[in-house]
């Protein structure tokens, strides 16, 4: 199994989901962030002021899929979330050692 983890820009997320629905992942965790990479934050203007955002809003998804299906994921993701401006993302892939699902007690690929 693997732990796929993706930030991705906020308007992206519904297009994102509706991909990754449409591949057969059945279940993932979204949890809005702040954070920054190369683009280092940016300037914005409010009330005539200029001051520096220095982190921007993103949008983390964490998904565990079977190793089987952890190429396609990604690739949904990539080609689903890019715009080809900078702070589209990234996309980090763990091993999963264990799995439970609490309801039924069903284990790894079974409680995905």
């Amino acid at each position: 199994m693997k732990l796929i983890i993706a930030t991705i820009k906020p308007f992206k997320l519904e297009e994102v989901r509706e991909a990754l629905t449409g591949i057969g992942v059945r279940g993932m965790m979204v949890t809005e962030i702040k954070g920054f990479g190369s683009q280092s934050g940016h300037t914005e203007i409010y009330r005539g002021a200029e001051y520096a955002v220095n982190f921007v809003p993103k949008i983390k998804l964490e998904i565990v899929v079977s190793a089987a299906m952890a190429d396609q994921v990604v690739e949904t993701i990539t080609s689903t979330a890019q715009t080809g401006k900078i702070g589209d993302g990234k996309i980090f892939v763990l091993d999963v050692a264990q799995a439970v699902r609490v309801r039924t007690g069903e284990t790894n690929d079974d409680a995905l």
